[in-house]
């Protein structure tokens, strides 16, 4: 067999293999993410082994002759993640919370993704919702009552001013790919930039915290702070449950919806879509808007639940929330699991730098692992619709159909 021939066989398995990733059942796709789950941590047991014998380390795990002394205990790193993760009530409650916002992000790259549409741009929607937020509870809270009726004024309230400008930031890219045919991954990524400066400077020399040299805001009042539901931690179930209350909304939005249709059909295939009577540009405009408000949500809550104040140095929620709505599909149910799974592995992650000494950079390495082999077949799931397969389009033993 000639070499051509043998790269051609290949291609056919691999087309082949594509079509079968594509056509999968729920079932057989949990079954191919908890088989990649175990891959992943065979593979980060053989790392984290094999980095044991260029550490130092005070209390060696094992010595091998010709190696040395081995430092790290990968059955010790796994566990303690997972007692990390779930061990206590604060733990849950700081697993809980990380997914709480991982929830929204990752259904705003989601709502995005469904209409055909790639929204980096949810960690500027998020930051600049986080801060009119802050402005705006901050400003409000001196005219209502502290205590559980002006909650329930300043907290809703919040929450809407962070939707609207985080709608509003994603509305601008969607504008210019509908109007400008301007591709929203370049706009949105640029617009991250441009969010986080607006943000940094107006904060720094307008409406920051006069009495502290750090870039923020004043810490927000009792009245508008989410209620802590667990001790020890500042997860509040209230925005737990908000946050899966929209992933149901949004999922069924889109299954069970005339317009929900429009949405998916406008951005995947424009013109078809314009062909079928469907206003295209107005509805890649309304994914973005929608992808935009999401993103700002999840600012709100940060504020409200998590910082109590508008501060420089928001982590990567928006970023996270990419992998997420990529793990789960970009199905909003999907994206509860999902979120889930990176919760525990961001708390996890810190116990085991805490507890156990592992460099945080090995750590990252570990969640980094398991998220790419989980995360891979649904992108390659992705690739494959994206390219028509699916369906049996591709005949193994005949060429592609």
């Amino acid at each position: 067999m000639s070499d051509d021939d043998s790269g051609e066989g290949l291609r056919a398995q691999g087309l082949a293999a594509l079509d079968r990733l594509v056509d999968a059942t729920a079932a057989e796709r949990i079954a191919i993410s908890l088989a990649s789950l175990g891959f992943a941590i065979i593979v980060g047991t053989v790392l984290v082994f094999v980095s044991g014998f260029v550490a130092e380390c005070r209390d060696p795990f094992i010595y091998l002759p010709g190696l040395g002394f081995g430092c790290y205990n990968p059955l010790e790193v796994y566990w303690t993640m997972f007692i990390g993760s779930f061990g206590s009530m604060t733990d849950i409650g700081q697993t809980l919370l990380q997914t709480t916002l991982l929830l929204f992000t990752g259904l705003s790259v989601a709502v995005a993704f469904r209409a055909g549409l790639f929204n980096i741009g949810t960690q500027g929607q998020m930051v600049l919702g986080a801060l009119a937020t802050a402005l705006v509870v901050l400003e409000l809270a001196a005219y209502v009552p502290d205590n559980a009726a002006g909650m329930l004024i300043v907290i809703p309230v919040g929450v809407v001013v962070g939707g609207i400008v985080g709608g509003f930031w994603g509305m601008i890219p969607g504008l210019m790919k509908a109007y400008a045919n301007a591709h929203e991954v370049i706009t949105t990524i640029m617009l991250n930039f441009v969010a986080i400066g607006i943000a940094f400077w107006l904060v720094q020399v307008h409406v920051g915290d006069l009495t502290t040299d750090s870039v923020q805001t004043e810490s927000v009042p009792a009245v508008a702070r989410l209620p802590a539901t667990i001790s020890g931690s500042r997860f509040s179930v209230i925005a737990l449950i908000g946050a899966l209350l929209v992933a149901v909304g949004i999922y069924l939005l889109y299954k069970r919806t005339v317009i929900g249709y429009d949405l998916r059909t406008s951005g995947i295939q424009e013109s078809a879509a314009e062909y079928g009577g469907v206003n295209a540009k107005r509805n890649i405009v309304t994914s973005m808007t929608l992808s935009g408000v999401l993103g700002g949500i999840a600012g709100a809550i940060y504020v409200m639940m998590v910082q109590y104040r508008w501060q420089a140095g928001i982590p990567p929620l928006g970023f996270d929330g990419i992998a997420v709505s990529i793990l789960a599909g970009n199905n909003p149910i999907g994206v509860i699991p999902a979120a889930l799974l990176f919760g525990s592995l961001k708390t996890g992650s810190v116990a085991v730098d805490l507890s156990l000494g592992v460099p945080g950079e090995l750590v990252e390495v570990l969640r980094g692992l398991i998220i790419l082999f989980i995360a891979m077949p649904e992108f390659f799931r992705m690739i494959g619709k994206r390219f028509g397969y699916g369906n049996g389009s591709v005949v193994t033993d005949g060429g592609e159909a």
